[in-house]
């Protein structure tokens, strides 16, 4: 059985808690002059996480999806929605589809690397990948994220 992630979004903590209800704001974040690498520098509000978003056909295709970028560290967390419905536009047509979402946690150094993995092991002719900055995020779970991502 595998050790629990306390930073994995499916790891909550019970509503229970005795903790302060406005503890979690109080937490660091990153945000203010953050340098990730050499190369970037994150400014005020923003920090160096990013979310892709991306669809597949089935809840088992989201989860070999997510196995191999996780397992390559292309991502530190992948969590999948596994009941979606999309409407779209494909070819002229509007098409509905049952489909599952990942969401795929990782850092810009990284973006490029996945986006080409995910293209190679899609089954689907143009996959969506989708990059959402985020503002902030607490300090621990960056340092944890950021980590998860150097390899051994």
């Amino acid at each position: 059985m595998q050790a629990a992630n306390p930073y994995c979004p499916s790891k909550l903590r019970p509503a229970s808690s005795a903790r302060d209800p406005g503890a979690l704001d109080a937490r660091p974040v990153y945000g203010t002059r953050y340098t990730v690498g050499e190369s970037s520098t994150m400014t005020e509000n923003s920090s160096p996480a990013r979310i892709v978003l991306t669809t597949a056909g089935t809840p088992e295709e989201a989860e070999q999806l997510a196995q191999a970028i996780v397992e390559e560290e292309l991502a530190a967390c992948a969590t999948i929605l596994p009941a979606a419905k999309s409407i779209y536009r494909w070819r002229g047509e509007i098409e509905t589809a049952a489909e599952s979402v990942l969401l795929l946690k990782t850092v810009p150094e990284k973006l490029p690397a996945l986006e080409a993995r995910l293209h190679a092991l899609h089954r689907y002719e143009t996959p969506e990948f989708l990059v959402l900055q985020v503002e902030r995020a607490s300090a621990g779970y960056l340092d944890w994220l950021i980590s998860s991502l150097k390899g051994p």
